[in-house]
Order: structure tokens, then sequence, then C-alpha cells
């Protein structure tokens, strides 16, 4: 049988520390013609010395407009955020900031967002101003700011700011996902690592939850929870999410409760909520690894009635396999419902749900042996029926899907691949309905 030991991080395991390769950045103008014909279709080809490979979803501004990370080379070697605008009937790909390694971050792995002012906020994995034993720093909290006037050309660079590095201490390090806004203007996210240490921990550090609140010209990071393994989890992977009171929700790829097939914990589903000058965690729910399934990678959806999705990377036993979940609340309760298991890993980033209430998802391949998919899971008598939109070949369609699913207001479907493509960088794509 299978057990934990045997499944290590696939996340981690991906190369993130590619040569440094530079080149000049090119821009470059697709023409999706086979969109119009096809429900699939390619709008950029990432290459190894322009921009790398991606490793998170993309976002969307209100003009229709495309931002993503990539976290392979880029023009410096340490990763770029990149858009994508409509040109006609193609795309303009465009590099907005290319990172150098140093203070100003590495590798970003985590998704973007807007902030209230307008500009775009992420974290890098690495990077910063502090040494982490084994990677180029302990990672940062940036942002980008666009031209102060008007850009006439397309190459047109936004300045950054890093807003906090990490030390790699009770603060955290090689933060992994996307940052969120509270009302407020303060920043919350997660680190993989740092925080306690504690055996059973990936690399014996459980990573933590931290805050950035604005102080004069900058910013002071408190952490609002440090997870210890058991029972509260342990290594967060990805961003938080919020609910219309104020608490904050994630998941933990280890930790929770032991099981015999999970002896650092097969993950949790946790609440933070605010308790005084603090916060308090309930850990909603402990994967077992069972009729469950193992370790949840991405993040977290509600729905409009207030229900919980998610995904574990593993399902039954320790099946490559992925499986998909809803945790509806009940009287102070929350209820869980496994909702599909996968044909394949299950997704790494967090799900997507349409106006309708359908969930879209990229479930990860194996890097060696299967190349992924994009599905849709649509409530069907009191079920859910399962569709495949797409599956990827490896080939010049791409692979590995490890960033997540953007839809539009039209039903469109935006993503990435790690693999595959013109150049074997990974590609962005878009599936119409």
């Amino acid at each position: 049988m299978a057990n934990q030991a045997q499944y290590r991080n696939c996340f981690l395991s991906v190369n993130l520390w590619p040569a440094t390769a530079a080149l000049v950045v090119a821009i470059v103008v697709v023409s999706p013609s086979a969109a119009l014909a096809q429900a699939f279709s390619v709008l950029h080809d990432f290459t190894y010395a322009q921009d790398g490979n991606s490793y998170a979803r993309l976002i969307m501004d209100r003009k229709g407009n495309l931002y993503g990370t990539a976290s392979g080379d880029g023009s410096l070697g340490y990763g770029t955020v990149f858009k994508m605008t409509h040109a006609g009937s193609g795309w303009v790909f465009a590099p907005l900031y290319s990172f150098q390694g140093g203070s100003d971050g590495a590798y970003p792995i985590g998704s973007l967002t807007f902030g209230p002012d307008g500009s775009l906020y992420g974290t890098t994995s690495q990077g910063g101003g502090t040494y982490c034993s084994g990677r180029h720093g302990c990672g940062t909290v940036f942002k980008l700011s666009p031209p102060a006037t008007a850009c006439k050309t397309a190459l047109c660079p936004w300045t950054e700011t890093v807003l906090y590095s990490f030390t790699g201490g009770g603060d955290g390090s090689f933060p992994t996902g996307a940052v969120i806004f509270d009302p407020s203007g303060n920043i919350y996210g997660t680190a993989y690592y740092g925080g306690q240490s504690v055996k059973g921990c990936d690399e014996g550090q459980c990573g933590v939850v931290f805050k950035l609140t604005r102080s004069g010209s900058g910013w002071t990071e408190t952490t609002i929870h440090s997870f210890s393994g058991a029972p509260d989890g342990a290594n967060p992977p990805r961003e938080l999410v919020f609910d219309g009171a104020g608490n904050l929700y994630g998941t933990t790829y280890y930790g929770g409760y032991n099981a015999g097939l999970c002896p650092s914990g097969c993950g949790t589903v946790y609440q933070l909520t605010p308790s005084g000058s603090g916060w308090t965690e309930n850990v909603l729910y402990n994967f077992t690894g069972e009729d469950d399934g193992a370790e949840p990678f991405c993040g977290l959806i509600f729905d409009s009635l207030g229900n919980l999705y998610g995904a574990t990377l593993f399902s039954q036993n320790f099946s490559d396999a992925g499986a998909v979940f809803e945790l509806t609340p009940s009287n102070g309760n929350w209820t869980f419902t496994l909702l599909h298991t996968l044909d394949t890993l299950g997704p790494q980033d967090t799900l997507a749900i349409d106006t309708a209430g359908n969930l879209y998802g990229a479930a990860t391949g194996r890097r060696e042996y299967t190349p992924g998919s994009v599905f849709k899971l649509t409530a069907s008598n009191g079920g859910w029926s399962y569709s495949t939109l797409h599956n990827f070949t490896f080939g010049g369609d791409g692979g590995n899907p490890f960033g997540g699913v953007l839809v539009d207001a039209a039903g469109n479907l935006y993503g990435t691949t790690w693999d595959g493509g013109a150049y074997g960088q990974g590609v962005v794509w878009e599936i119409t309905p």
C-alpha cells in the first residue's frame, strides 16, 4: 500500500531554480485563428530565455487584459510578471517586470492580486534580503505600479516595490500563494515554510499565516497563526479567502491528526476568526487519505450560499488521482461531501466558479507520465456531473496545468501550463464555450 512518504510534494519537486539565461525580450503577437473553429486555442508559447514556465492562475482586469507570473528564467533568470492584451484578432504578450533574484525577489509561484489602488500585488517564493538555506532568499511580498503617464509602446515596464522580505524565522518563508486585502487595506497571505519547527512538517517547518499593516510609508508584518503540525495543520500552500464576517479560510498540505496513511497528517481545511487582538484557528476538516482524499494543495472558493469548495492532490489510499470536495456550513459545524474523484492528480491551484455555480479546475499530471486536463463539474439531480473540457498532450497544447482556471463573464476559460508548447516551456491557453 502506498503511503505519504512515497509521495513527496509534486509542487516543490519541480525545478524552480533554472540556470540563468539573458536574451533580449521580444513582443509576441499571436493570432488565435483556430479559436473561431475550435474550443481550445493557444494564446502564447512561453520560451526558456524570454519568460519561462508559469505556475500560477491568471487574473483579468475590467478591460479583459490578462496578467500572470512565470517562475522560469525570464530575461534575468528569476521569473517575470507579464500582461496579455487583445490586438485585433490576436494577443500581445508583454513582460511588466523581470526579477533579478536579489532583494527584489525571485521565482514567483503565486497568482497576482489587484490592490485597492489598482496596482498588482504578489509574492515571490525566494529572493529578498535574507538568506534561506538552499534557496535564493526567503521570499517577498511585492507591489507593481503602472507608469505614471500613458505608455506609448508595448514594452512598458512597471515599477516594483518590495513591501516585505521574509527572514525564515517566526515570520515564515517561501510564500507560494497570492495575497488578499481586507476592507481596511491590510494584506493577508501564507508562507509554506518558517514558523514553528516541528518534526513531521515539510523540512521541519510548519508555515504561517501573515498580515501586513501599513505603517507610515512602509508595512509591518504580523504572524497571525503559526502552524504546529498536529492537530492544526502544516505547510499552507495557497492563498486565503474571506467570508462576509471577516473570517479567513485556507488549506494545509500536511498536518492534522496523524493517520496510518499519513504519518505527517493528510492536511486540513482551517478557519481563522478574529478574536480580541488576535486570531483563533478552528480546524473545519482533517483529511484521512481514505475515502475523502489527502493533501489539499489548492486554495478554497465560496459559492453564493456560503459553501466552500476545494480539491486534494491525491484520492483514496494515495492513488494517483485527486478529489474535489465541498464543505457545507450547518449550525456552526461543517459537513464534508466528496463531489468527484478525478482520473489524474488533483489541482494545485484554486478552483473557479461561474455565475451558474459550475466548478472548473485544472487537474495536474505527473510530469513524466500524464499531462493533465481541464474539467467542469455541474450540479445535477442532487449530485454533480463531470466533463473533461480538454486533455493536454505535452505537444503544442502544453502539459501540466499547475496554475488554475480563470473564467470570465462570457464563460471563456483561461490558464497556463508548465510544460509543452512550441518551446517546451508551457503555454497560455483559452477554451471558448
